[in-house]
């Protein structure tokens, strides 16, 4: 699903027209994006948490030629599925 996808989703769901819907899309996502670059943390009971946390340094190896490279650390973001969004996940038909 794409965001304009969603937008619209969304707006039939609601009385809000679809603009209103990016706009409120758009901030939330902002919101989220800063928070987690700021090293919060944001949990939605059910949905899940998104958290940024650190990946240590580690070896790869470069697949063409087969020469060991460093990979330095970072931090990246992370989510984890809530109890009620993974049942949903495994109740779908498939």
């Amino acid at each position: 699903m794409t965001k304009d996808e969603l937008v619209a989703k969304v707006a039939g769901a609601t009385t809000m027209p679809k603009t209103q819907v990016n706009k409120m899309l758009k901030a939330t996502l902002g919101e989220i994006s800063k928070a987690l670059a700021t090293g919060e943390k944001i949990s939605f009971v059910g949905f899940g948490t998104f958290d940024a946390v650190e990946r240590k340094a580690r070896v790869g190896r470069n697949p063409k030629t087969g020469e060991e490279l460093k990979i330095p650390a970072t931090i990246v973001p992370k989510f984890k599925a809530g109890k009620n969004l993974r049942e949903m996940v495994r109740r779908r038909k498939r």
